[in-house]
């Protein structure tokens, strides 16, 4: 995928539901269950339950939506992510080595990023975009729109803190898009495997997102 494609991709939905799932069903539900409520970006964490099996699963069985793979660390984890399926990477550190292995392989790489200096630094390196994480230890929308300023021109996606209620927030502070995770699956609603109930949370999202 291009990186302008990718960037259409954002602009369209704006939002990724991030799954970190304890086992390949519960994580197929989980993506089933959000992609019912609209959301069209899914990312899969390294660390959750056979990750390669579970994307490229719901690549098969979501052809709507777009997989991506998160949390990868090491040019390993890049490289197994890519050959399972993944069309888009997360990374919850800057490192330019990843970043140029993403590049020749024509793929985004979004890697996380703290301060303006890592922003700056991701980006220059070859980012698609860059994470701004963890967002609510930062100052959450305020500190997003401070950035606007310095660093308008580069695409940023916060994750970490943001919620159902401040999602629209971040974009209108000029985020690209937003990634959430326990917001969309809160732990009562795993435990009751309540799927109907999480459609609705990403329902709720999307719909907010259409009136932007």
């Amino acid at each position: 995928m291009k990186p302008q494609d990718w960037r259409a991709l954002l602009t369209q939905y704006r939002a990724i539901a991030v799954i970190r799932s304890p086992n390949l069903e519960q994580g197929t539900q989980m993506a089933t269950a959000i992609a019912d409520g609209g959301i069209r970006l899914i990312e899969i964490t390294w660390n959750s339950h056979r990750p390669t099996e579970l994307i490229s699963k719901l690549c098969s069985q979501l052809p709507n939506c777009t997989i991506g793979a998160g949390t990868l660390l090491t040019r390993e984890d890049l490289h197994q992510a890519v050959d399972c399926g993944a069309e888009f990477l997360f990374t919850p550190h800057t490192n330019p080595l990843l970043i140029e292995e993403a590049k020749s392989l024509d793929i985004p790489i979004i890697p996380g990023a703290f301060s303006p200096t890592e922003i700056v630094n991701g980006w220059q390196a070859g980012a698609s975009c860059v994470k701004v994480f963890p967002i609510s230890s930062l100052g959450g929308v305020a500190y997003v729109k401070s950035l606007q300023g310095p660093l308008g021109d580069i695409p940023l996606i916060p994750t970490g803190g943001v919620t159902l209620k401040n999602a629209k927030a971040f974009i209108e502070a000029g985020a690209i898009a937003v990634g959430l995770s326990s917001e969309l699956f809160p732990p009562s609603l795993l435990a009751e495997q309540n799927w109907k109930a999480i459609a609705e949370q990403a329902k709720i999202l999307t719909q907010q997102f259409a009136k932007i």
